[in-house]
């Protein structure tokens, strides 16, 4: 015999339901006791608790506040924060996978319904990729997986059940949404007007590969123009003109209002003509001064693009912080610097101060690009990062760094990956011995995949003792004997070594490995 139902469940039932169904709950909700409504907040959907904190009373607001600790005059509220809470119990139920990833203090009801708004975006691409499909889509019905998250079962059954169109998720909860994916399809002018409320922050965009969805995203990038500061663009084609409108959109000439701080192009094709680029592309790259973190990652790049726009940066003696050409074949690239070009142009003031990484990994560079990049690395004094992994450079590439950094003593630049570059143990080791005699000791260096042998265990041990506090020498042929002088070494224990990975794909000496590991157990790892 199925048990009745308590008094309290059908109270909080038809609680439920009035919140879920009207926009001016009872005013005489809000003066319950605290306990009560903490139980009845604990057992409401998600739109039954926007809609009781949509409409609490203002005079009911300092009792509660959404978020974790938020301050007021440095001390926090009286009363515990019982929304805030709630708002993370139904993020934790619906996405625990993404609950442990986080930071607090944080928004829980933001991030709740950017979240949603998220999922509801992905489920309307796929309705409209359907080829039957020919509607509105802001028409397109939310699915009933979605919606028994945010409402009762049975509010989506009833008639008066508002929230199965896309549009009314859009007006209601826009403004919360502050990151968004965009697939293609929905390039339309018709997203423009959905996201009308929200202030977007980040937008990544997939698959752009027709000018018909060019003109739309043209229109939304300036409608968010104001609150943009994130653009990225996933599996695109862009043409020349493409990339001039939407540059074009991004900067007004002239106007020195964009935040834009990140732009990045990845797994792309880009269509430049590096002798006719637009103007609006070059005027983005020179004028946007708020522009720290740019990105051509696997974009179908050739020497000639990548040379225009270093050039353009260093011209405009850019605030870049971060520049990732890697996965292009840009061999040439700086084929134009040469020591007597970098005396001129570090005369006339030209430099990328604020260039803190620069990641050429997988360019096909070759030894006469890293003598190349060793005198335009004078236009970087800022630079800490450097990787040239997958770059057959070879062991005269690697001695263009060793002359760079004799020249340099005082170099920044402590982070180098040089993994699978063809070197020979001969080279690494003359640049081990140069990095220890450096004063300012190397943050992190692999030299994994290149067959360096055994004899260059030695030269590692000497690094490793005085300057270098984070290595990979993985998959580098070390063999037994290299293995057991590492292993000696670290038994005596490290000042300045913090982790060093040592594995590699197919370890014939398993017991060697192990026995270096133990030493460094406690030791920050790979």
């Amino acid at each position: 015999m199925t048990k009745a139902p308590s008094l309290a469940f059908l109270c909080i039932h038809s609680l439920k339901l009035q919140l879920l169904q009207s926009d001016n709950p009872i005013p005489d909700l809000y003066e319950l006791p605290s306990e009560l409504l903490d139980g009845l907040l604990a057992h409401l959907p998600a739109l039954a608790l926007q809609n009781f904190q949509t409409n609490m009373p203002f005079n009911c607001l300092d009792n509660f506040e959404s978020g974790d600790d938020f301050l007021i005059n440095g001390r926090k509220r009286s009363r515990n924060d019982v929304l805030g809470s709630s708002w993370k119990v139904l993020f934790k139920l619906r996405w625990p996978e993404f609950a442990d990833r986080v930071e607090s203090p944080a928004d829980w009801q933001q991030l709740y319904w950017e979240k949603h708004l998220q999922n509801c975006v992905d489920e309307a691409a796929e309705v409209a990729l359907r080829p039957t499909f020919s509607g509105r889509i802001c028409s397109i019905n939310v699915s009933d997986n979605i919606l028994r998250y945010i409402c009762h079962e049975d509010h989506i059954t009833c008639q008066k059940c508002v929230c199965k169109e896309l549009s009314f998720h859009f007006q209601t909860f826009g403004p919360y949404l502050r990151c968004l994916r965009l697939l293609n399809v929905l390039c339309i002018t018709e997203t423009s007007e959905l996201l009308m409320t929200s202030k977007l922050q980040s937008l990544v965009l997939r698959w752009i590969r027709s000018e018909k969805h060019v003109e739309p995203l043209c229109k939304l990038l300036i409608q968010t123009r104001d609150t943009l500061t994130s653009l990225e663009f996933v599996h695109c084609k862009l043409s020349s003109s493409s990339i001039s409108a939407i540059c074009a959109s991004l900067h007004e000439k002239g106007i020195h209002t964009t935040g834009m701080q990140r732009f990045c192009i990845k797994t792309s094709s880009i269509e430049i003509d590096p002798l006719a680029a637009p103007s609006a592309f070059v005027s983005f790259l020179m004028s946007v001064r708020t522009l720290h973190s740019l990105h051509f990652c696997d974009s179908n790049l050739d020497r000639h693009i990548a040379r225009m726009v270093f050039s353009t940066l260093l011209d405009s003696s850019s605030n870049l912080s971060s520049l990732d050409l890697s996965e292009n074949n840009i061999s040439g690239w700086l084929s134009t610097f040469s020591s007597r070009s970098v005396v001129g142009s570090l005369s006339s003031g030209k430099s990328l101060q604020s260039l803190c990484k620069l990641n050429l990994r997988g360019n096909e560079l070759d030894r006469y690009d890293a003598e190349n990049l060793a005198h335009a690395l004078l236009h970087m004094p800022g630079l800490e990062s450097l990787d040239l992994s997958g770059n057959p450079i070879e062991d005269s590439g690697i001695r263009s760094l060793i002359s760079y950094f004799t020249k340099n003593p005082d170099s920044r630049l402590a982070d180098l990956d040089l993994e699978n570059c063809e070197l020979s143990c001969c080279g690494v080791i003359e640049f081990l011995d140069t990095l220890s005699m450096l004063e300012k000791p190397t943050k992190f260096l692999s030299v994994a995949d290149n067959a360096l042998g055994s004899e260059v265990a030695e030269a590692i041990v000497n690094s490793i003792t005085v300057s270098i506090e984070s290595l990979n020498i993985s998959g580098i042929g070390l063999g037994p004997l290299g293995f057991l002088a590492l292993g000696r070494k670290l038994e005596n224990g490290l000042k300045k070594l913090l982790s060093i990975n040592i594995r590699f794909k197919a370890n014939p000496y398993p017991l060697f490995s192990v026995y270096i590991a133990l030493p460094l157990v406690s030791s920050r790892s790979f």
